[in-house]
């Protein structure tokens, strides 16, 4: 049964994965109960205790859980020769929204597994699962220093899929929580700690709220908040870039993650963007979930960082004004500079 799955996953393009037993995930108790005593749970993460520990509320009688990892670094023949110049967007954004591709992936594998006999329910991304966790213990990846996924074939850059099924497929659990932290894998390299620009990362562990890709997401900055985003229109790969892992990392062979050529303009195509070009272009995007005008406020907060007026983009949206006020307020006297 096992070997099936796996065989099709492969027929997919999918070839990193792996089966634990679908149980209760008790052992995270005292590490949510931490977090939430710290405040390290940011907007994005309001999620039941209960529902985080125990999977079967997704599937009453569950007793396998496929985690399978999405490489989304696909490269067309040309790209491999050369890097784009950044823009701001993650290099994940610049794909079709991943909720959307992994879901249609997992869903024919759901339908295969039905064809064995057994239920199936695909879940990707917005879920109560600690995925990261599970695709840990699975053997799919470690987790390195920055608190992200590493896969050995593909690096950080894969996105996590699960699906919870009721065959008993025989498995176990390929590593201890006891492994969690010992960053074994990572060794002495503390490459992430000294990449992150907002110190999100730190040797006692990671701070969510001010991860620089959590700010990017934000509806409402502080202004201390809107100097740290300095040029990032959405996400952030600081820390990627300069993972040892990444630096090996194989492309993705999944054509569905090919690059979106719009996803490549400069930051002033995106602040001015209309309703129209964010429908077409942006909303099929892994940021168009955020909506218009966070985006365009953040190509607006590099925009002011490198100097350039923003004054021009105010109209009739209140929210906008609003930070258009704040970014001259704080880069005036560099735009002052430039002008001059």
């Amino acid at each position: 049964m096992k070997q099936k799955i796996e065989a099709f996953c492969q027929s997919l393009g999918l070839d990193t994965m792996g089966f634990i037993p679908c149980r209760r995930f008790d052992e995270l108790e005292d590490y949510y109960k931490s977090r939430e005593e710290k405040q390290l749970q940011n907007e994005f993460e309001g999620k039941v205790l209960e529902e985080r520990l125990n999977p079967t509320h997704y599937l009453e009688n569950g007793k396998t859980i496929l985690s399978i990892a999405f490489p989304y670094d696909y490269k067309e023949v040309e790209d491999q020769a050369y890097e784009q110049e950044e823009n701001g967007f993650s290099i994940y954004t610049k794909r079709l929204d991943y909720h959307r591709v992994v879901k249609k992936y997992l869903d024919q594998i759901v339908a295969f597994i039905e064809t064995l006999g057994g239920q199936a329910i695909a879940l990707v991304d917005s879920n109560t699962l600690p995925e990261r966790y599970i695709a840990y213990l699975a053997g799919v990846g470690f987790i390195g220093r920055n608190n992200m996924l590493i896969t050995e074939k593909y690096g950080s850059y894969v996105f996590l899929g699960e699906i919870i099924t009721d065959l008993e497929i025989p498995c176990q659990d390929q590593r201890a929580q006891s492994q969690l932290t010992d960053y074994v894998e990572c060794g002495q390299c503390e490459n992430c700690l000294r990449e992150c620009p907002t110190k999100s990362i730190h040797k006692k562990g990671c701070n969510p709220n001010i991860c620089l890709s959590y700010l990017t997401q934000k509806k409402t900055l502080e202004v201390k908040e809107i100097k740290l985003l300095k040029g990032n229109l959405f996400g952030c790969d600081f820390c990627q870039l300069k993972c040892p892992y990444n630096e090996a990392a194989r492309p993705s062979v999944l054509e569905d993650f090919k690059k979106l050529v719009y996803m490549e303009e400069e930051p002033s195509i995106y602040a001015g963007m209309d309703n129209s070009f964010f429908k077409e272009k942006m909303s099929v995007t892994s940021c168009g979930w955020r909506g218009k005008n966070v985006i365009r406020r953040n190509a607006m907060i590099r925009m002011a960082y490198e100097g350039k007026a923003v004054e021009g983009y105010l109209g009739d949206s209140p929210y906008i004004n609003e930070y258009i006020q704040k970014l001259m307020e704080i880069y005036n006297p560099k735009l002052k500079e430039t002008e001059s």
